[in-house]
């Protein structure tokens, strides 16, 4: 039997209409499908969780090597979290972290990976995407959360988030631990800066010329005939 064939085009072993067994084939396969979403997926909040993430960094990363297209990370963390368990209750908690993860979902391209990393803490890893561009995507959702309050009875109780980004190029040397580490150092420079930001290394300006040098005044004014052909 053709296990790569929809179980409504595999004839019946014993003739019937409809058949038992192509029934029961098509629910296993939908279980394993099932199944195959679990394992990959954090059950709270819908989002990937750290295993998929550390099965599709690396791939990413040597994507990037091939490829000469940036990679970027975000990581960001929910400021001031235990404060939420603390005052409210655990519920409360898992309330803020689907706000959270719905918001970056909302926020990122299809081609994007939001996952879950652990306990407050989310990535988004974003392809073909360089810095500039990523921070301003870590913008975006941090003006999200910061502007969706959670309403929780007559409360309306406002979220904020911290954020490191940066890019991982070809002819960089990092390990995937080494390129989480290095935008986790950044997370914690936003969280020391007051949180409720986003911090990425300096992206450099590219010098733009703004004096006209002699050759190219005269090469002006020979367009125009000479200077003192100029009217006035």
């Amino acid at each position: 039997m053709d296990s790569s064939l929809p179980a409504t085009q595999i004839c019946c072993p014993v003739g019937d209409s409809p058949c038992v067994f192509t029934q029961e084939l098509q629910q296993l396969r939908d279980e394993v499908s099932l199944l195959k979403e679990q394992v990959r997926t954090d059950a709270l909040t819908g989002l990937y969780n750290f295993r998929f993430f550390s099965d599709t960094l690396p791939l990413e990363m040597e994507r990037s090597r091939r490829s000469f297209q940036a990679l970027s990370l975000i990581v960001l963390d929910i400021d001031h979290f235990k404060k939420f368990n603390d005052t409210w209750g655990h519920e409360l908690g898992n309330q803020v972290l689907m706000l959270v993860a719905n918001l970056i979902s909302l926020t990122i391209r299809k081609l994007d990976y939001a996952c879950r990393f652990g306990g407050e803490e989310f990535v988004v890893l974003l392809p073909n995407t360089d810095l500039r561009q990523a921070k301003n995507v870590a913008e975006r959702v941090r003006e999200a959360i910061q502007n969706t309050p959670l309403v929780h009875g007559d409360n309306s109780l406002s979220v904020t988030v911290s954020l490191g980004v940066d890019e991982f190029r070809a002819n960089h040397s990092d390990t995937p631990d080494g390129f989480i580490e290095r935008v986790d150092a950044l997370l914690y420079q936003a969280k020391r800066d007051g949180r409720n930001c986003v911090r990425s290394p300096i992206i450099d300006a590219t010098p733009i010329q703004t004096t006209v040098t002699p050759d190219e005044k005269d090469a002006l004014f020979g367009l125009f005939g000479g200077e003192n052909d100029i009217s006035t």
